[in-house]
Parts: C-alpha cells; sequence; structure tokens
C-alpha cells in the first residue's frame, strides 16, 4: 500500500512516498524536491554475523546518466565504479547515520540511494540523505534515528535553506548539516573567509528544519513503518570485573600517560598482555577472553577521559588548548613547482603544488553538467604512516580528506582569468598521529607560495576534540587519534587570518549545544592563528616569480569574432605561430587566447605576433618583412602575418634594378614601408636601406623612405664587377 508526506523547506515542495517502489527491500522511500527524485532503499541480511564489534554498514549512493537526459562519455555507455562525488555523498549520508545503530544487532545492511530524475537546478545530494534515513525509519531495521539534512547557504548576506546550483555557487558560506530529535550530529561545507558567528547562525537555522524533517518521517513511519527486527541479546558480563579492574587501572593509568605514540602504545598493549595471562586461567575460551579485552578498552577509555576532565591532562601532557610543536619547511624538492614539508608532532604531510595548462584540466562528466576544473587535490595515506603493512590506493577516505583539504584552499586560489593555469596538490601523509587532513591544508599553502602561486593569503587547518562527562565538557585543540577515537567529537576547521573556509563536525554525543559549538569554533580560531603565525615565519607571501621549471602561460582577449583570423584557414596561421616559437595555443570561445610555453620570452613572443595579425597596415609605417613570392616584376612580402604586400621592381632600390633577385632572395628578411593601399585593400611596399631606417629600429616615419639623393649606394659593383645586394 502506497503512503506518502510532503513539508515545504526553502519555499520547495519535499515529497516523500512509500509502498510503490522497490518493495520487496526491508525499506524503500522515493523522495521528490522540485524535479530531482531519490529513490533510497534499506536492506540487511537474515542472519546475524556472530563476533562482531562494530557496525556492518554499507552506503553506496549512485547517479544515473538518464536522471539528466544524458548517456555516459566514453567507450563504455553505462555507470561503472563510484565517481568521486558519489562517494562523498555516500560518506555525508553514512556518517550521521552509522552512529545510531546498535552493534548487537549483528546483521550486513546496506544502504543505495539512487538518483532517477534531476533538473540540474535543486541538488539531490541533501534529499539522498532524508529520503536513506526515511528508508530505514520505515523498515524493520532498528534505527535510533530519523536524520534531518540540510543545506545551508549565504549568498548576499542571507542565509538560504537548499539553495540550488546557481545560489550555492554565487555563495559565501555552504554547509550541509545533519541531525536528529535530540540535536546536531554532522556539519560539513566551506566559506569564503566568514566569521564564527555567521557559522554559529546557518547552523541554527539548519536545526530548525531538521526538526520539521525528523517529524515528517516520523509521520510516515507511524502509517508505514514495519515492527523492527530484535537485538541480538549479548552478555557482556566480566568474571571477577572488580578484582580485574583493582589489578589493571593503576598499570593502565601509567601506560596511558607515557610521552610519545608507539612507546606509549607499547605501554599499553604490555599491561593488557599482562593481564590476559595473569587472569589467563578464569578466561580458557576465545569469547571469554574477547571481553575482557573490551573491558580493558573500557578501562582505558575512563582513565583517559577523567584526566581530560578533572585534570585538563592528555595522555601526552599536554593542557586541552595546547598545539603540538609544528615545524615548516618549503622548496624540500629540487625540481618541483613548489613543495613544504609541514611537520605537527607525529603527524607530517609533505605537500607538492604542480603547474599545468589548460590541456591538464579536469574534466568533468556527471549529472550536474559537463565542467572543467582547474584546480585539484588529492591525499594519498600510505600504510608507513602509521607503521602498518598493507595496499596502496584510494579509498573512501582518503577521497573525503582530500576534499575537505581542497574546499580549505579553493577560496584562496587566484581565478582562472587572472591566473590561466591548472593547479593539482598532492598531499603525501608520511606520518599520521592526529588530523593529517589539517597537515594536509598547511602543507598545500606553503607549498602553493613556494611555487609562486599568487594565493591571496594563507591557510591553516586545526582539529578539535570534545570530552563531556555530565555537565563537565572540555573542548581540545589538535587532537591525537587515540582523543578522536576516545573522544565525543571530531570538529575541523580551516580558514585564514581573516575567517573559515572549510568546516566538518562529526559528533557521537546525542546533543551539543551552542555554547559548547561557539566555545569550540572560538578555541579553534585561537589555535589557527597560532598555526598561521608559525607558518608566516617560513614564509608568509608568495614567491615573486614561477618556478623555473613552471609552464610559462600568457592570456590576453581578443573579439570573438576575430578568433577564426588568429586561427586561419585550415589552422595554418596558429599553427605557424605555435612551430615559430614552439608554444601550445588554445582559444576560448569568449575570446580569451591562452599561450603556453617553457620559455617566458617565448610566449610574448607568439603573443605580439597574434595581435600583430589584428594591426591595421598603417600607410608611412615601417615593418619587418619575410620574402614569400618572387615575380619578374617585383616581390610579395609578408609584413604582418597572414598578411602580405607587393614590393615592386621599382621600389627596391634608388636605381634601376634589372633582376628582382639582384636584391633579394626567397625568405629573406627585409624591413618595409607601407606606401599605398588601394581600393581593393592591396598593399604596395617599398624596401628600407640601412643607412635610412629610423634610429628606433623599424618603425613609422618619413626617413625609412626611399630617397634618390643616395647615388647608387644599393647598386654600386664591388671589386670584381659583380653588382652588390641593396637590403640585409
Amino acid at each position: 500500500m502506497m503512503n506518502s508526506l510532503t513539508i515545504e523547506v526553502g519555499g520547495e515542495e519535499l515529497y516523500l512516498e512509500t509502498g510503490r517502489m522497490a518493495k520487496q527491500a526491508n525499506g524503500a522511500v522515493y523522495a521528490r524536491f522540485g524535479g530531482s527524485s531519490v529513490l533510497a532503499t534499506a536492506t540487511c541480511a537474515d542472519d546475524p554475523r556472530e563476533g562482531i564489534d562494530f557496525v556492518p554498514l554499507q552506503v553506496e549512493y549512485n547517479e544515473k546518466y538518464y536522471a539528466a537526459g544524458k548517456i555516459p562519455g566514453g567507450f563504455i555507455k553505462r555507470e561503472t565504479r563510484p565517481k568521486d562525488k558519489e562517494i562523498l555523498v555516500s560518506r555525508l549520508i553514512d556518517r550521521p547515520m552509522r552512529p545510531l545503530f546498535s552493534k548487537t544487532f549483528m546483521r550486513e545492511m546496506q544502504i543505495i540511494p539512487t538518483t532517477l530524475s534531476t533538473d540540474q537546478i535543486n541538488p539531490p545530494d541533501v534529499v539522498a540523505m532524508v529520503a536513506a534515513s526515511a528508508a530505514v525509519h520505515v523498515s524493520d531495521i532498528p534505527f535510533d534515528g530519523p536524520v534531518g539534512a540540510v543545506r545551508i547557504c549565504q549568498v548576499d548576506g542571507e542565509l538560504l535553506v537548499n539553495p540550488t546550483f546557481d545560489q550555492i555557487a554565487a555563495s559565501t558560506l555552504e554547509i550541509v548539516v545533519a541531525g536528529t530529535h535530540d540535536g546536531i550530529t554532522m556539519v560539513e561545507g566551506g566559506a569564503n573567509e566568514v566569521s564564527e558567528e555567521i557559522m554559529i547562525e546557518a547552523i541554527d537555522l539548519a536545526r530548525d528544519v531538521i526538526l520539521k524533517l525528523c517529524e515528517v518521517q516520523d509521520k510516515l513511519r507511524d502509517v508505514a513503518g514495519k515492527e523492527k527486527l530484535p537485538l541480538v541479546d549479548v552478555d557482556n558480563t566480566v568474571a571477577k570485573e572488580a578484582e580485574i579492574r583493582a589489578f589493571a587501572e593503576p598499570k593502565l593509568s601509567e601506560a596511558c600517560f607515557v610521552k610519545g605514540k608507539f612507546e606509549r602504545c607499547a605501554a599499553i598493549k604490555a599491561v593488557k598482555s599482562e593481564v590476559k595471562d595473569h587472569y589467563a586461567e578464569d578466561f580458557p575460551e576465545e569469547e571469554d577472553l574477547k571481553k575482557l579485552s573490551n573491558l580493558l578498552g573500557t578501562i582505558e577509555q575512563e582513565i583517559v577521559r577523567k584526566s581530560i576532565v578533572e585534570q585538563k591532562v592528555r595522555t601526552d601532557g599536554r593542557g586541552p588548548e595546547d598545539i603540538r610543536p609544528i615545524t615548516c619547511e618549503i622548496g624540500v624538492l629540487p625540481r618541483t613547482h613548489g613543495s613544504a614539508l609541514f611537520t605537527r608532532g607525529e603527524t607530517q604531510s609533505l605537500g607538492v603544488a604542480t603547474l599545468g595548462t589548460i590541456k591538464d584540466e579536469q574534466i568533468m562528466d556527471d549529472i550536474d553538467g559537463d565542467r572543467r576544473v582547474n584546480f585539484m587535490l588529492h591525499y594519498n595515506f600510505p600504510p608507513f604512516s602509521v607503521g602498518e603493512t598493507g595496499r596502496l590506493g584510494t579509498g573512501r577516505r582518503e577521497i573525503g580528506h582530500g576534499h575537505l583539504a581542497w574546499r580549505a584552499l579553493s577560496s584562496v586560489v587566484p581565478p582562472k582569468d587572472t591566473f590561466p593555469y591548472t593547479l593539482r596538490l598532492v598531499s603525501e601523509i608520511l606520518e599520521s598521529n592526529g588530523s593529517s587532513s589539517m597537515a594536509t591544508v598547511c602543507s598545500g599553502s606553503l607549498a602553493m607560495m613556494d611555487a609562486g602561486i599568487p594565493v591571496r593569503t594563507p591557510v591553516a587547518g586545526i582539529a578539535m576534540g570534545l570530552v563531556q562527562e555530565g555537565d563537565r565538557t572540555v573542548v581540545l585543540s589538535d587532537i591525537l587519534g587515540e582523543e578522536d577515537h576516545l573522544g565525543d567529537m571530531d570538529f575541523k576547521v580551516t580558514g585564514t587570518e581573516e575567517g573559515i573556509t572549510a568546516f566538518q563536525m562529526d559528533i557521537k554525543i546525542k546533543n551539543v549545544t551552542r555554547d559548547i559549538m561557539k566555545t569550540a569554533l572560538e578555541q579553534a580560531r585561537r589555535g589557527r592563528m597560532k598555526i598561521l603565525e608559525i607558518m608566516n615565519d617560513a614564509i608568509s607571501t608568495p614567491r615573486e616569480d614561477l618556478s623555473e621549471f613552471a609552464p610559462r602561460i600568457i592570456s590576453f582577449k581578443v573579439d570573438p569574432d576575430q578568433i577564426g583570423l588568429l586561427i586561419g584557414g585550415g589552422g595554418k596561421t596558429v599553427k605557424a605561430i605555435s612551430e615559430k616559437f614552439d608554444v601550445d595555443v588554445n582559444f576560448e570561445d569568449d575570446g580569451t587566447v591562452t599561450v603556453y610555453s617553457k620559455i617566458k620570452s617565448a610566449a610574448e613572443s607568439a603573443k605580439a605576433s597574434f595581435l600583430q595579425l589584428l594591426e591595421e597596415p598603417e600607410i608611412g609605417k615601417v615593418y619587418p618583412g619575410v620574402v614569400k613570392r618572387i615575380t619578374d616584376f617585383g616581390a610579395f612580402i609578408e609584413f604582418l602575418p597572414g598578411r602580405e604586400g607587393l614590393c615592386h621592381i621599382s621600389k627596391m632600390a634608388p636605381h634601376r634594378v634589372n633582376e628582382v633577385t639582384d636584391i633579394l632572395s626567397m625568405g629573406q628578411e627585409v624591413p618595409v614601408k607601407i606606401i599605398e593601399i588601394d581600393k581593393m585593400d592591396r598593399v604596395n611596399l617599398s624596401l628600407i636601406y640601412e643607412d635610412d631606417r629610423p634610429s628606433g629600429g623599424a618603425g613609422g616615419g618619413d626617413r625609412g623612405a626611399p630617397r634618390g639623393d643616395r647615388g647608387d649606394r644599393g647598386g654600386r659593383r664591388d671589386r670584381g664587377g659583380h653588382r652588390s645586394r641593396g637590403p640585409r
């Protein structure tokens, strides 16, 4: 039986429907917002997986090309592996929902939101987030939801709910916020140096909409929801727990505060092994030993959290607001265009900037429309960065962290019309213990300045944490990996001295108050200022010149109607200029001409040649010419690229010339002066002799005209009786 509900969100109707499509899934919801439609399904396995202590959830957001009336490009005409955008949206859906599933359900679960239709006006990603939550909520899968999701943008100083693609492009703030009835659970987005106050205001607006989205999902469940499946009854009772705690706590209390990541891990591991050996006879079965391991993990978490809340001391000895030692090095790689090594404690990122041409742009072929991207950031997290072995590759984590860093830096990268380069930043994580994505932001900012890229201002990032015990709350700056794991919040903020450029927050507890969020943002701002100060000591402004190894690009604009003249018939003109100066040239429909070369002077000479093509011939002006054809009555000389004129034999010397070849030869370079342009636009030229040239070189003026009072200078014979050539 089909059931449906509607709700107004941001001036547009959101329609939710269940019971008509995908009825064999545990839960399915079709959602429509404007002309964008998503079908989300939720399924689970028939039986639990024994022995797992995590949530076995897969989220696979996918977009069908037919949704936008398109056929996939390339040789393969069907959708294949997920695109980066699909992976990023899958992460957006996964992160706020995963904490709401019980580990004791123990069944494989899969959520598949599929974009079936798009108007290319309303983004389908937030629609997919709501549809995914609603599909699980009406299903028989136990879920502590629902989850509402909304996008907030600031355009011309006004905050908008679920803006269009065009409004997003014009915005100075764009965030996606997700939450439950209890509070906000996830925030992610970017900004153009907005203040912390505006960020709080945007989240407050999102909170009101999220509550309405949760209410409509509850209503849909009331009319169409299934009875929830049972959880697995897990006995976590540990024999001799009080005795084990008394034995292990003093030892773990010492091990948890050993300085150094590996030293601390080794000390904690040694204590846990000692406890297991000591109680080996009491835990003979594998299942009992696993319970003991879980108890020791719980004790470790309690020790660390208690120290932070009560004594304000973290595992590495820092206070809540202390930042680990930072070093910044630039120009560390000899032949790259720009490089920087950023080290913060035991986290290290090698940032490398590479400049390319328009041919290196990333072509995006998806349902949002074909477009080109000239700024890319790729993040690599090899296993050796945490002292492990494993496969090299790009997973969802790498794509997500790289996108966050891209957001952070994109607002300070110069626009294409003023800096016509393609830029690729790569972050190689060489060590990791605490936010490597924020280290990527710092190393990327430094590498761009080292390359001479005219970024507006440096950008830094910091990862924040939270520990909340009852009414006591402590916000942590520059968190370690273990503080992320044992804490209640992972909260990343990037920005400049003026404001925030990117923001990502994942909350593990049900509610973080507005005051806590405000405190965390202000503490993050202070930390960011300190990191920027250290970065500025290494390099505070971009180098004056690009790397000598970077390509040279010159861009200029002409009337779009003149592009054909620059290209020439069959590309003859542009090919000749490209070969002459060893450059690559690109023309755009708006009249932009871009010249690429390894040598700046070659690019400038090619530009001059193109501009000469647009120059109108001027009577009396002197031009450098090249002999193209010789006839009995004269020579045709190219005086502008693609433009020839006739120099009659009578205009080659101040005396009688018997043969043109006595004066000129094919391919000879000679200065010429325009003496006439007839009604048919034909140009007549005269040659210029060395003594006749203006003192400043080839140019306009009467001094370049042939003069009859110069005797037979051009026709004097040498000692052998041969007539000498005139122009050289």
